[in-house]
């Protein structure tokens, strides 16, 4: 049940990520990607900064700032 959570958390935390970033979409399956990997960008920089998410919402939340992001550095990197 903890990988469906983290995909549907993933699913989210992109789709909001790529609201926040307007541009070109990535496209539904790479959203879940940026959000996933974002949840794990997102955790380890709340956790550095002593500020690690503790429930749900916590974990939307730097999920979507980490694929924010991710998003960022992909497009940094495209030009």
């Amino acid at each position: 049940m903890g990988i469906l959570w983290s995909l549907i958390l993933g699913g989210v935390a992109g789709w909001l990520a790529g609201r926040f970033m307007k541009g070109r979409g990535y496209g539904v399956v790479m959203n879940v990607v940026l959000g996933l990997v974002g949840g794990l960008v997102g955790g380890w920089v709340f956790s550095a900064l002593g500020l690690g998410p503790t429930n749900m919402l916590g974990q939307l939340i730097a999920a979507t700032v980490g694929a924010v992001l991710l998003i960022a550095l992909v497009r940094a990197i495209r030009k």
